[in-house]
């Protein structure tokens, strides 16, 4: 292990343990404790995925609920906005997700969105053009 700061580390009375010390921070996060250490103290480690079950929730509808438009099953987003009693202009923005960029939706479903990325941001209106959207959520 690569520990820069070595005032940060010091050995036990008899000699076989090593503690190392790193200040953290806890934040509030999707009603979620997150913990957040410094830029750079945890460069030793993998990056952690940080699965949205919101985002990938989110994603699932807007591609069932095309599909269901595509085949047929409704012939609108306002029969079927009336049919999953929600308001049809949030159908239409949850709709819009199936546009993203291919591997945008690949960095949700993997767990590797930018770290600012949230459903309020997806729901807003966003560039059409793949390389556009990358720019626009900071990817």
């Amino acid at each position: 292990m690569n520990i820069k700061n070595k005032e940060s580390q010091r050995l036990s009375r008899d000699g076989r343990e090593l503690v190392v010390s790193i200040p953290v921070d806890f934040r509030q996060s999707g009603g979620r404790k997150q913990i957040v250490v410094p830029a750079g103290a945890n460069a030793w480690t993998a990056p952690r995925s940080r699965i949205s079950n919101t985002l990938i929730t989110a994603l699932a509808k807007a591609h069932r609920w095309r599909r269901l438009i595509e085949v047929g099953h409704y012939a609108s987003a306002a029969e079927l906005s009336k049919r999953e009693a929600v308001n049809e202009s949030y159908v239409c923005r949850v709709l819009r997700l199936t546009l993203l960029a291919p591997d945008l939706v690949q960095s949700i479903l993997d767990g590797r969105q930018s770290k600012t990325l949230e459903l309020k941001m997806l729901l807003k209106p966003f560039p059409t053009d793949w390389a556009a959207q990358r720019v626009h959520f900071d990817s």
